[in-house]
Formats: structure tokens, C-alpha cells, sequence
């Protein structure tokens, strides 16, 4: 009888304790990106409320935080501010369930019809563990930032299969050329529009388009799901439940302020991890400050040298990254890469 009562109690006990534990249990389940359609958010429009938070870094001062809600209410945006977002803690905008608790709530809060990041930073990964997937594929909704983000976005959708937004930040001045691609992709319900093409440039006798180059790496055509954002962070998502799964994928990459040895390092990762050669195409954005020096080899070198041999098509030089002229990419819509005519074309509708 003892032992019955024994066995009982730590039944008991070891129920208690599940019940304790963060959403890590989620995060174990079977990703949704092999087997199931990715769900769209609905578009944006004027009147809707957007959840403004911070999951990552916040800033230095509570007036950008003023300054990124008057940038949303520019677009005719009732703003909801996150809980939390006046939090700071070190490099951190705050504790990590507390920052995970916005997003959580953001997502069930029935008034909210998308979420905005305030800034990338550091610190997303540490959140993915306490964010409720079943929550969020119950409330769909567009969620957009860049950098950081990147971990939020690509296992959100890996964990739901919820399309999300590798775009701009609510903590910045959206320039022509980004605002008309954010408003093309979520915006509109549309497809067969051109992502991360340069903007015009007019040439005129004796110049030539410098700055933004696209530069073909392996030519012909691939036709896969987006997936990626920035290359640290999709590194640092390797191995764990939150990573989407690489196969017959299209995958895109940016960076910022990386020495060329360690964008080469971090590639490298990826290839040895058995990731690139599972993909039906990649797209290199801009490496934004990552300058050579010494008798380093340059990214462009580094690019052809880790990707080429792939045999899958390799674009490079389209507007994705850390700049101001910036390109919104749905991680989990459908697109064609044609390496070729150096066009990557978006197929579906991003949003409904």
C-alpha cells in the first residue's frame, strides 16, 4: 500500500512539474513546414491596430519608442504598445518571459490585426523556448522586423507554418523604395511581383549602377518556399526545434558588420551541417560594413567559394539586408528563383 501511495504521489509530482515548464514542450513537436500549407495572415490596411514590442534589444532612449509609434500611426495605424516595451536590461529590452509574454499576448489579443518589432538587436533566441506555437496558429497574424527577428520569424513558421516578414523595423524612416515594397507585399493580396530588385538607376553618359549590383553566382532556376533573414542567427537556430527544415527551399541571407573569415565560418556551418545541400536555391543579400582588409579575402570571394559548387542557382546583390533601401521578404511564401535573368519573383499572395 506504501508503494502504491509512493507511485501515486510522484505521478502527481511529475504532472505539477510538467505544467511548470515553459512552452519547451511545444517547441518539441514536429515542425509543420514538410507536411502541411503555410496559413497567411490577413492584409494591412488603414484602421487596423498594430502591437508594437520589443523581443529583442530596446533603445537607448523611451523618445524612439514615441518616434517608431508616430511612424505607425503614419500609416493610418491605431497603435497597442507591448506591456513591456519601456523595459531595458542590459542589452536585453527586458527579462525573457516578460519579452515573450508580448508576443504571446499581441497574438491572442483579439483588437490586434499585426505586430510590428521595434528594433532587432540581441536576445530573440532566448525568448523561443515561452512562446505558446499553438496560441499563435490559433490567431494568425503578420508579424515583421529584421536582423534579430530573424529567429522569431523563421521559428514561428517553422513551429506553425504562419507566413511571416523579414522587413522593416517600426524604429526607422521607411524610404520610397521600402515603402512601396512593404505596401506591395502586405498590403495587397497579390503575386508575380519582383522582390529585392535594385531600385532604378538613371544612367547617364560615362556611369554605370555601382552601389547595387546584382551578380549571378551559379545560373538557372529554382523554385521553392523563402525561408532565412540574417546568417548568424539562422546558424544559431541550427540544431534546435525552431529551425525550418532546408529542403527544396529558397534560402536568403543579409548580414551586418562581419569580417569576411567569419561570414566564410558561418556558411561553412551551414554546409557542413548538411543545410545547403538540401536547398533549391540562395539569395545574398547585402553584407552590409563587412569590409576586408589585409590579405583577407573579400565577400564576394568568400560568396563564390562556399556557394558555387552547390549546383543550385546563387543570386547575389539584392536589396535584403541592413539598408535603408530594403526589400520585405515572406518567409514561408512561394517564389521562383531565377539566378539567370537575376530576378526573384514572389508566386502566392503573401497575405489574404
Amino acid at each position: 500500500m506504501n508503494d502504491r501511495r509512493a507511485f501515486i504521489k510522484a505521478l502527481i509530482s511529475s504532472a505539477i512539474a510538467t505544467t511548470l515548464l515553459p512552452n519547451i514542450a511545444n517547441a518539441e513537436q514536429t515542425n509543420l513546414t514538410n507536411t502541411a500549407l503555410p496559413m497567411k495572415p490577413k492584409r494591412l490596411k488603414a484602421g487596423h491596430t498594430i502591437g508594437l514590442i520589443t523581443p529583442s534589444s530596446n533603445t537607448w532612449e523611451d523618445q524612439e519608442i514615441h518616434f517608431a509609434i508616430d511612424v505607425l500611426k503614419s500609416f493610418g495605424f491605431k497603435v497597442k504598445q507591448g506591456k513591456y516595451i519601456f523595459q531595458r536590461r542590459g542589452y536585453l529590452a527586458g527579462n525573457d518571459k516578460d519579452r515573450a509574454w508580448d508576443i504571446n499576448n499581441m497574438f491572442q489579443d483579439k483588437d490586434v490585426d499585426g505586430i510590428f518589432c521595434l528594433r532587432g538587436g540581441y536576445g530573440s533566441p532566448r525568448i523561443l523556448p515561452y512562446l505558446d506555437y499553438d496560441l499563435i496558429a490559433a490567431n494568425p497574424k503578420a508579424l515583421i522586423g529584421y536582423s534579430d527577428i530573424t529567429a522569431l520569424l523563421n521559428a514561428i513558421y517553422a513551429k506553425t507554418g504562419l507566413i511571416t516578414f523579414h522587413g522593416p523595423i517600426a524604429k526607422q524612416n521607411f524610404s520610397e523604395y521600402t515603402l512601396q515594397g512593404f505596401k506591395d507585399v502586405l498590403f495587397t493580396p497579390q503575386a508575380n511581383i519582383d522582390l529585392g530588385t535594385p531600385p532604378l538607376f538613371e544612367a547617364k553618359e560615362g556611369q554605370a549602377e555601382k552601389k547595387n549590383r546584382l551578380t549571378l553566382v551559379t545560373k538557372g532556376v529554382a523554385k521553392g518556399r523563402l525561408i532565412g533573414g540574417n546568417l548568424s542567427l539562422m546558424v544559431k537556430l541550427v540544431g534546435t526545434p525552431f529551425e525550418p527544415d532546408y529542403s527544396d527551399k529558397i534560402l536568403f541571407l543579409e548580414d551586418v558588420e562581419e569580417a569576411p573569415y567569419r561570414v566564410d565560418g558561418m556558411l561553412t556551418h551551414l554546409k557542413i551541417a548538411g543545410r545547403l545541400n538540401k536547398l533549391a536555391g540562395i539569395v545574398f543579400g547585402k553584407c552590409t560594413d563587412c569590409t576586408a582588409s589585409g590579405d583577407s579575402l573579400s565577400i564576394e570571394e568568400v560568396i563564390k567559394d562556399r556557394l558555387g559548387d552547390l549546383n543550385i542557382p546563387v543570386l547575389k546583390g539584392v536589396m535584403i539586408g541592413h539598408i535603408s533601401d530594403m526589400s520585405t521578404i515572406p518567409v514561408g511564401a512561394m517564389a521562383t528563383l531565377d539566378a539567370t535573368n537575376k530576378r526573384l519573383v514572389l508566386n502566392e499572395a503573401a497575405v489574404s
